[in-house]
């Protein structure tokens, strides 16, 4: 087989699967028969809320909107996720065309947090059996968790204690993000007709529902067992979705077909990189690939991984609530431990950096929300490798201490060296001594490849005097003495 047909070969290999893309797009881009029911696009939501899951739901409603989809339906399965990524999505779905149908399913799944906020925006809410939802209290890194209304648990009233706002449950700014989470879950409740009282008791007392009291309090529109069944009961019911002036639209969904969205390529990428452990990893990686091609040029391969892995790491941290004094804490860290390798510190700067590291991983995610977080375990796991590599260089400093020295000038005294050329008028010549071209001064005159032997040092210059070649001094040594 030649290079040409292997060329060729290849190249359709790559041509074909885009072509197959292209036309999966043109046929679920094609617009749906006048006597069909238009599709209903699924998106699952699974997992903590972060800038991935803002990603899949605004590709999914644009994609309902080409496709002329009549519903949306967010399957919802969160323990809660970033404020920003939570905003994004409420504004995208208040924002589309096509009605969102917001689901927590399956059963024994939760909408927690910030999907107690997603579900509250979607146009219609709907609930699994044995599922459940609220908690939706923001909370931070030192942010108690309580609402300002709460009572302190000794019983006593902030608001009466001689000390003041000091002795208060919560800080100033702490009760303004409560605050301001409670009127944005109240307008959503507001918007779609739903318990307004209990979206205050969700943020300020971190209150929760099961799907049969939220359905009593009407926090949501319909309990579903499964899928059929919430298009089954979505049949034939008026939506209104673009705006309050926007016309009303009778859903069809009990024969319509359903088109789910699945996670690509790309969204499992992102999904994975956004992880604050893997971020924290490609960091390190990064900066020691760098460091070791800056040691040791020519390499390649070091630089390289270093250079994508530090552009990775810096491209998912851009993305988390990043805690700065926990990164810098992180690269002082690193630094350390990259000195000790250069500064005769015997562990100083390596127990540092160790200490300067776990405080920063610990620091480094600016929230205490589930699936963010640097896990413990993972951060010990780190500094054990890093502990053990600084036994390493210890114990390699050690032993390098211990060594005799092998260089300077005292060292030269009494060393053997090879005579290249020599001027018997000047008795002055030159010789070669430990691989290098030394100038040489001696009373009597000398051969070239004949050994001298270093009596003297005068500042750059070598005065010997000969010996015995090594095969004269071997040939004497295989030699019996004679008898006296």
């Amino acid at each position: 087989m030649t290079i040409r047909s292997c060329f060729l070969g290849v190249l359709l290999a790559l041509l074909l699967p885009l072509g197959a893309a292209a036309s999966e797009q043109r046929q679920q881009a094609a617009p749906p028969r006048a006597d069909a029911p238009r599709p209903v696009l699924v998106l699952q939501i699974d997992g903590a809320i972060g800038p991935v899951s803002v990603d899949r739901v605004k590709r999914a409603l644009e994609r309902a909107t080409r496709e002329q989809a009549q519903l949306v339906v967010l399957e919802i399965n969160t323990p809660g996720g970033l404020d920003t990524s939570m905003r994004g999505i409420v504004q995208a779905i208040l924002a589309s065309p096509v009605p969102v149908a917001g689901y927590v399913a399956p059963q024994g799944a939760r909408a927690a947090s910030a999907g107690t906020y997603i579900l509250y925006a979607c146009h219609v809410a709907a609930m699994a059996p044995a599922t459940n939802l609220g908690a939706a209290t923001p909370v931070a890194v030192g942010m108690p968790g309580i609402g300002p209304d709460e009572e302190p648990k000794d019983g006593k009233s902030g608001k009466d204690d001689a000390s003041g706002a000091a002795d208060k449950p919560q800080d100033t700014m702490s009760a303004k993000r409560v605050q301001d989470a409670s009127a944005y879950l109240r307008s959503l409740a507001q918007l779609r007709g739903r318990d307004t009282a209990w979206a205050d008791q969700a943020v300020k007392e971190s209150a929760s529902l099961a799907a049969n009291e939220a359905l009593a309090r009407k926090v949501v529109d319909l309990i579903a067992l499964d899928r059929a069944d919430l298009l089954r009961q979505l049949d034939g019911r008026d939506v209104r979705a673009g705006g309050p002036d926007a016309p009303s639209v009778k859903l069809a969904t009990a024969r319509a077909p359903v088109l789910e969205m699945e996670l690509n390529w790309r969204d499992r990428l992102l999904a994975a990189l956004s992880d604050p452990s893997l971020a924290l990893l490609l960091m390190m990686v990064g900066i020691y690939g760098l460091v070791f091609e800056f040691m040791n040029p020519g390499f390649v391969a070091p630089g390289v991984i270093g250079g994508v892995s530090l552009l990775l790491a810096l491209w998912a941290l851009q993305m988390l609530p990043i805690n700065y004094t926990g990164l810098a804490l992180i690269l002082l860290g690193i630094a350390f431990f990259v000195a000790e390798a250069f500064v005769p510190s015997y562990g100083a700067l390596g127990l540092g950096g160790i200490a300067a590291f776990v405080f920063g991983a610990l620091l480094l995610i600016d929230s205490e929300l589930p699936g963010f977080g640097v896990p413990v375990p993972f951060v010990a796991t780190l500094a054990a490798l890093f502990a053990l590599a600084l036994i390493a260089l210890i114990r390699m400093a050690f032993k390098a201490h211990a060594r005799p020295v092998v260089s300077g000038m005292p060292n030269l005294l009494g060393a053997r060296a090879v005579v290249i050329e020599f001027d018997p008028q000047e008795n002055e010549g030159w010789a070669q001594l430990n691989g290098e071209r030394w100038r040489i001064h001696a009373g009597q005159s000398l051969l070239p490849g004949q050994f001298v032997q270093v009596a003297r040092i005068d500042g750059l210059r070598l005065e010997v005097h000969a010996v015995a070649r090594a095969d004269e001094a071997s040939q004497q040594q295989q030699q019996p003495a004679s008898a006296p």
